[in-house]
């Protein structure tokens, strides 16, 4: 039945964001159950894509990226596909009439990312558009239940989070970005000599925009406002710890929220909401 084949879909992107990132598949917990498979259809995708790019390194990546981009608009095409992940977003896709601009531009960030490059002031925003503020916008069509008029009021904001959680993942992430894959994201910055007024430059856009963010997010729908505020809030907290480290920490380790804490922010977070304090 094929019922049951789209039920399957959805459990294999639950599946890989419960595999790849416990921060992300916490946040999804806390939407409303409506809407939770349609986010995990979601991040499936973009997953996907983005293994390509980081993973396989013994593979050409190129070919699989396009054989990746070929069957997603099959898929989208033909409403179905043999691969369970891009079934799934295939379904979010048409259920929410998602712009498929959003989708190229996501794509061509991962494209980006196939070859090392310097990147300059315009490629920067240009990869972080496509790379973390489009995917904020597919999310948040599924958080206003595709309501075209919500889905534009607040857009900004749904961009200006995508745009700060990105940075936080360059900063986060900087030693295997530059070790392992050698790929240095902000542009004008000498990683190796990384100095103090450039990290502080980077971490005030950063909180700007986690400003300017939470306007939008306090406007959510209730079935979706806590959850994206249970991210928020741990990507605020590794801001916080980012912000005490050195630039030459930031290069030796991998910067991470223990899990007691997360329990911790998770817990705080149900309470502020629970009492209409966001």
């Amino acid at each position: 039945m094929r019922e049951l084949f789209d039920i399957h879909s959805f459990k294999a992107s639950k599946h890989v964001t419960k595999l790849y990132s416990t921060s992300f598949y916490a946040g999804v917990r806390f939407l409303d159950e409506k809407i939770r498979n349609d986010v995990h259809g979601i991040y499936g995708f973009v997953r996907f894509a983005d293994e390509i790019v980081d993973s396989f390194h013994k593979q050409d990546k190129e070919q699989l990226l396009n054989e990746f981009v070929e069957n997603t608009y099959k898929a989208i095409e033909r409403k179905i596909s043999l691969n369970p992940i891009l079934n799934s977003f295939q379904m979010v896709v048409n259920k929410y009439q998602i712009d498929h601009s959003l989708i190229d531009q996501f794509l061509h960030s991962m494209r980006m990312d196939l070859n090392p490059m310097e990147y300059t002031q315009e490629s920067y925003e240009e990869y972080i558009l496509g790379s973390a503020e489009v995917v904020g916008l597919m999310c948040l069509k599924v958080f206003v239940y595709g309501d075209e008029t919500e889905y534009q009021r607040l857009k900004p904001y749904a961009m200006k989070l995508g745009s700060a959680f990105q940075k936080i993942n360059f900063l986060r992430d900087m030693k295997d970005d530059f070790q392992g894959l050698g790929r240095i994201y902000f542009p004008g910055v000498d990683i190796k000599g990384l100095s103090l007024n450039d990290k502080k430059r980077i971490e005030k856009e950063i909180q700007i925009e986690f400003d300017e963010a939470f306007i939008g997010i306090k406007q959510l729908p209730k079935s979706s406002r806590f959850g994206v505020y249970v991210s928020y809030v741990y990507y605020t907290k590794l801001l916080r710890k980012i912000k005490r480290k050195t630039a030459k920490e930031l290069l030796e380790c991998r910067i991470s929220v223990p899990n007691k804490t997360k329990v911790f922010l998770f817990a705080k977070s149900y309470v502020r909401n629970s009492m209409n304090l966001l």
